[in-house]
């Protein structure tokens, strides 16, 4: 998360808007927001990224942050649903908008080909003795259904979360060194589309703030975009204004 990125084989551009950082400077929202659309020049929507580093230790049970946020305005991509349901719950999965249900012929292809063509997995609490044997492949890819992240829900929740997805739930965690990373929307997006999704995440990050953590929850944030420089921004503006 630099804010001095390569120049070599970057347009005119690119490069003049990255002069136009100041080296050291903490934005507000509204001009980093302005400065990395003005940098991107490729020829694809590229996506807003919030890289926040956290004071959490990872190693402790109780400093651990992980929860989940609906963007107000989306994350600008599609998601790719399955719902691990039985009995009437199939039913309202599919007028829901489930793109795949997860019976037991899908369940054996998820353990014995791997196939996990899908970016978020729903089940029901009695389904998930079924798929518990999928946690090796769904595990490794951050894709098995947890409580935690409102993703093992009762029959009568399971239309009103996977709506929720498709209209923009991003989950958050922390990797190993305390950092989080969230997709926050595209470049095609408004500015201020762009800022509201990004208070509400950081909003979000904030009420998740386990009790272990002691002082401050953040060292610093930075946004950037797919192949953009990445900008420091105020940290105090950016927690006032949070949603």
């Amino acid at each position: 998360m630099t804010t001095e990125p390569s120049l070599r084989g970057r347009g005119k551009r690119y490069k003049q808007s990255v002069k136009d950082i100041e080296h050291g400077r903490h934005y507000n929202v509204d001009e980093a927001i302005e400065l990395l659309k003005l940098a991107s020049s490729v020829k694809f929507d590229e996506t807003f990224e919030l890289h926040l580093r956290t004071n959490a230790d990872p190693r402790h049970a109780d400093q651990q942050i992980r929860s989940v946020s609906v963007l107000p305005h989306g994350t600008g991509k599609a998601k790719t649903v399955i719902a691990f349901v039985q009995g009437s719950a199939v039913a309202l999965a599919r007028e829901s908008g489930a793109d795949f249900i997860g019976d037991e012929e899908t369940i054996k292809r998820i353990e014995t080909e791997g196939w996990v063509d899908f970016d978020v997995a729903i089940a029901t609490p009695d389904v998930m003795g079924q798929i518990g044997k999928l946690g090796r492949v769904l595990g490794r890819k951050g894709l098995m259904p947890n409580p935690r992240t409102g993703t093992v829900v009762q029959p009568e929740d399971i239309g009103a979360a996977i709506n929720e997805v498709k209209q923009g739930r991003v989950e958050f965690r922390m990797d190993r060194s305390g950092n989080i990373h969230v997709a926050i929307g595209k470049v095609s997006f408004q500015n201020s589309q762009v800022a509201e999704n990004l208070f509400t995440v950081v909003g979000a990050i904030t009420r998740a703030k386990p009790d272990g953590i002691k002082g401050s929850l953040f060292k610093s944030i930075h946004l950037t975009t797919t192949m953009g420089p990445s900008i420091s921004l105020d940290i105090g503006s950016v927690q006032n204004a949070s949603i």
